[in-house]
């Protein structure tokens, strides 16, 4: 039988055997974990285990095979341990414990304490949904979270669409105000933010409960708890209902690839021994990341891993996930020091094949569990094959990031005069992308805003954006900044192959960096907020940033642009002008800082044109030199329909075809 992608590939064919093996893997997995029944049955671990109401009171159940005797300890035994709450083990090794309704109540606070062979130890309970941190002690512990009134969600999950816009948020930051945001908050006065802007997906980021704020929420210890610092479960429910009612689906920044390496607070030596969740050793510890890394040739682990995912999307109702850290997953170097520039770097040793199998079988139970969901791998290597369907020989996601993009803009930036940027190179590069594959392009996000890096905004016009941002009182460096922040922000996405993202307050240059509270801020929270208020400000330029990448979101949503098939029109290095074309819309970008071109002529089909978006308009801080009310038609010269229209410099539009 013939395997798709590699029939799309012809480069592919040595390693089809590869490949095909791989498959059969991901086939005899499926069937070892869960028999003749579907993947969903399997992945019920967290609907066993943990803690669970009874008619009676409560039952806990837990697997901890390296244990020699488990205790349940909290608010009901006064944190002593004690053999009334001793849990029973049984001929599978498990744990469990029954206990009186009388004895334990909403909101109680519990966690474990762990016997094994030459130690002991409390552990936080893996399967735990609700963690809480004590503010005074900073200590974490299991509560007890069975609320009378369970969230019912009430609006309809929105259809999955061709393409994606989707904005990328932090709850904790999300406020202006110097302080840890939650849902509530988010929801009343983020969610209209975004549904103006355009966005239809939000990429929620550090939704699992994690030991320390500054990590992003990368560094996860409770998988099924939502973080605590931003509210209750019941509020993230309320928070992704309302987003359904805005006609926004919500996905969740899923992190699968590692576990912080905390023993107490997370699930490390959660038995006491190193392997119970991860490989032992150097190759259960990730050398970049201070954390753990999980084995994912385990069952157990894949009943670990599979479980939450149904967990998020079953109890939560999130539209899909984000995988984090894939290209870590893929190989056993976890991509570090590796350039990637063959397909032999793709098919040997170096890979963890027992990843590749369970990252299909998570996109498999997913998509059954909800058709509609959406993944997408956080996947930076190239790995043939990582956004194509399983039937088609890939491994399920829906769409790939496009990880070198925002590399090669800072690079761009950084090593290039403006007059030597190539528009030939900038199109192939947001362009080479697999043809059966859906990519997200994204200019920057997150990563690009933390101290130690720069977003785009500040790249281009750095301490300048502290003096210079007044409409009233700009300088040649935010002017140039502004500009190319525009050109670049609209021929990023214009350009994307089906999706788009957006990181939050990028959209309209938001200065500075992010830094986390801690020792070298003076716990301090000014950087970890978004200021607002600065695009609501009409005397500035991030207002005008901000109504620009408004209309190109709701432009290129609205008509669907980034699902049509894109064609080159002009990719002129002399004049350092692109242009290309998408059904029948056209995209015009002026790099050039110096020369503008009062009849540029390029080659499309016959017809008349008129300008829908353009940059230099008055209403997003242009010089108005470009006349958007004129109809454009094109002229037959050698043969050839031309149309030729006036680009000033550093400028970009883009035209709609009307008849």
């Amino acid at each position: 039988m013939k395997i798709p992608i590699v029939e799309n590939d012809p480069y592919l064919k040595p390693f089809e055997d590869i490949i095909r093996a791989r498959l059969d893997k991901i086939k005899e997995k499926e069937k070892e974990l869960a028999g003749n029944k579907s993947l969903s049955n399997f992945a019920d671990a967290h609907k066993y285990f943990g803690l669970h109401k009874t008619k009676s009171g409560f039952i806990y159940r837990d697997s901890l095979p390296n244990a020699t005797d488990v205790y349940i300890i909290g608010d009901f035994s006064n944190w002593e341990v004690s053999e009334k709450f001793k849990l029973k083990k049984d001929k599978n090794g498990e744990f469990s414990i029954e206990i009186k309704s009388n004895i334990l109540k909403h909101k109680d606070l519990y966690r474990l304490f762990v016997k094994w062979d030459g130690g002991s130890g409390d552990r936080i309970p893996a399967y735990a949904s609700r963690v809480v941190q004590d503010e005074q002690t900073g200590i974490f512990n299991a509560q007890v979270w069975f609320p009378e009134n369970h969230y019912k969600f009430k609006n309809k999950v929105p259809e999955k669409k061709d393409s994606v816009f989707i904005y990328e948020a932090h709850i904790g930051m999300s406020s202006e105000e110097e302080k840890v945001s939650g849902f509530n908050e988010f929801r009343e006065k983020i969610l209209p933010v975004i549904h103006s802007l355009g966005y239809d997906t939000i990429q929620l980021m550090a939704i699992q409960e994690h030991p320390y704020y500054g990590s992003f929420g990368y560094h996860v210890s409770s998988f099924f708890a939502v973080s605590s610092r931003f509210g209750t479960p019941e509020d993230l429910k309320k928070l992704i209902d309302e987003a359904h009612g805005y006609g926004i689906r919500v996905i969740m920044d899923i992190v699968h690839s590692h576990a912080v390496k905390n023993e107490v607070e997370g699930i490390s030596k959660y038995d006491g021994s190193e392997y119970q969740f991860f490989h032992s050793g150097n190759k259960g510890y990730h050398p970049a990341w201070d954390s753990r890394c999980f084995d994912y040739g385990k069952n157990s682990v894949l009943h670990f891993l599979l479980s939450n995912c149904k967990f998020w999307t079953e109890e939560y109702n999130f539209d899909g996930f984000r995988f984090d850290g894939v290209t870590s997953m893929l190989y056993y170097n976890h991509g570090l020091g590796t350039d990637f520039t063959s397909y032999n770097d793709y098919y040997n040793e170096n890979q963890d094949e027992d990843a590749l199998t369970y990252l299909a079988l998570a996109n498999k139970l997913i998509h059954e569990i909800k058709p509609e969901a959406i993944t997408i791998a956080e996947e930076m290597s190239g790995m043939p094959g990582i956004a194509s369907s399983l039937s088609d020989g890939g491994f399920g996601f829906d769409y790939r990031l496009a990880m070198g993009i925002p590399d090669f803009w800072i690079r761009t930036i950084k090593e290039q005069k403006d007059e030597n940027w190539h528009v030939g190179n900038i199109f192939y590069r947001l362009t080479d992308k697999r043809k059966d594959e859906k990519t997200v392009n994204y200019s920057e996000s997150h990563d690009q805003a933390l101290v130690g890096d720069k977003t785009i905004i500040f790249r281009l016009a750095d301490a300048d954006m502290y003096y210079y941002m007044h409409i009233n009182n700009m300088n040649i460096i935010t002017e140039r900044a502004v500009a190319l922040h525009k050109i670049i922000q609209l021929v990023t996405a214009a350009s994307a192959q089906t999706g788009y993202l957006n990181f939050m307050g990028n959209e309209f240059g938001h200065p500075e960096w992010i830094d986390f509270p801690g020792e070298r801020n003076n716990h301090s929270y000014k950087y970890a907020r978004r200021q607002w208020s600065l695009a609501k400000n009409k005397e500035l330029a991030y207002y005008y940033l901000n109504s620009f990448n408004t209309e190109m979101i709701h432009l290129l949503k609205c008509k669907n642009i980034t699902s049509k098939n894109i064609q080159l029109l002009s990719d002129k290095a002399y004049d350092q002008v692109l242009i290309f074309k998408r059904d029948k819309f056209i995209f015009v970008f002026s790099f050039n800082p110096f020369t503008s071109f009062p009849d540029y002529g390029f080659e499309t089909s016959k017809g008349e044109y008129k300008i829908i978006l353009n940059s230099d308009d008055e209403a997003f801080l242009g010089k108005g030199r470009i006349d958007t009310e004129l109809i454009y038609k094109t002229s037959e010269i050698n043969g050839k329909n031309i149309l030729k229209v006036y680009i000033p410099v550093r400028t970009c539009f883009v035209m709609e075809k009307i008849s």
